[in-house]
């Protein structure tokens, strides 16, 4: 009798723990997906006009940085462009304006993890400024709030290139070609010489690149007094980047 009790009792005790792990594993399988579901769901909203506000220019190079990283491990957010797109009907309140270049290759929004309403963007090979981009940029800052200005190169630019090799666009019916090739040429000759003065010099150029980027900002500076001015008073920040297109790394100069 006493070794039926003692049976009786092993058996209650052993479902009683395989309740308890069952449970727990439930649980556990509950918060698992739970997790998922939140990660999965869609960003429907866009930047509104009081997050704007609220955010300094450090706090979104910062939040750009954070973007950079999800690019690089391949966990970009996910958005409903539909319910984005008709919520940007009412108004965009940007953070940024980036100036890259027209390379197919440089996906800015992408390389931010960014979407619709976040970011102004303009492109010009070479990632060079002139009257009509400075003019948007005064737009985008001044105007429409953003508070961070990016000019931001990469690397293997095919415009720097032929600006450091000195091709002859003129010569192939191609004058407007050329006339932004000239501009790039400063940034070629500010760079230091060591080795090769080409193209084919990897180091030479990268190192172009990143003045290309330096100088451009020097520019827009001069260029904009406005501007220049809402970065004296600390309301934006105009910065150069050079973007990797072999890792998708976005370095801040």
């Amino acid at each position: 009798m006493n070794n039926l009790v003692k049976y009786l009792g092993v058996f209650i005790l052993s479902l009683t723990v395989m309740s308890c792990n069952n449970e727990k594993k439930t649980a556990t399988e509950k918060v698992i997906v739970d997790t998922v579901t939140v990660q999965q769901t869609p960003i429907k909203s866009i930047l509104s006009a009081e997050e704007q506000a609220n955010m300094s220019p450090d706090e979104i190079i910062g939040r750009l940085k954070k973007g950079n990283e999800n690019f690089v491990s391949n966990n970009l957010t996910q958005r409903d462009h539909s319910s984005q797109r008709r919520e940007a009907m009412i108004g965009q309140y940007p953070k940024a304006i980036v100036l890259s270049c027209v390379d197919s290759r440089v996906p800015v929004e992408d390389v931010f993890d960014l979407g619709i309403g976040d970011i102004f963007v303009a492109r010009v090979a070479g990632n060079i400024e002139n009257a009509d981009i400075v003019g948007s940029m005064e737009f985008a800052t001044a105007v429409a709030g953003s508070k961070v200005v990016i000019v931001m190169g990469h690397t293997a630019c095919g415009a720097v290139k032929h600006a450091i090799d000195k091709t002859d666009a003129a010569s192939m019916e191609m004058g407007a070609l050329q006339n932004l090739l000239n501009e790039i040429q400063p940034s070629v000759n500010a760079t230091e010489k060591n080795g090769e003065i080409s193209s084919k010099n990897e180091e030479f150029l990268t190192n172009v690149i990143h003045k290309n980027a330096k100088i451009t900002v020097e520019d827009i500076r001069k260029a904009s007094p406005k501007m220049a001015q809402l970065e004296d008073e600390g309301k934006i920040k105009i910065v150069a980047a050079v973007y990797n297109m072999a890792t998708g790394k976005v370095a801040f100069l």
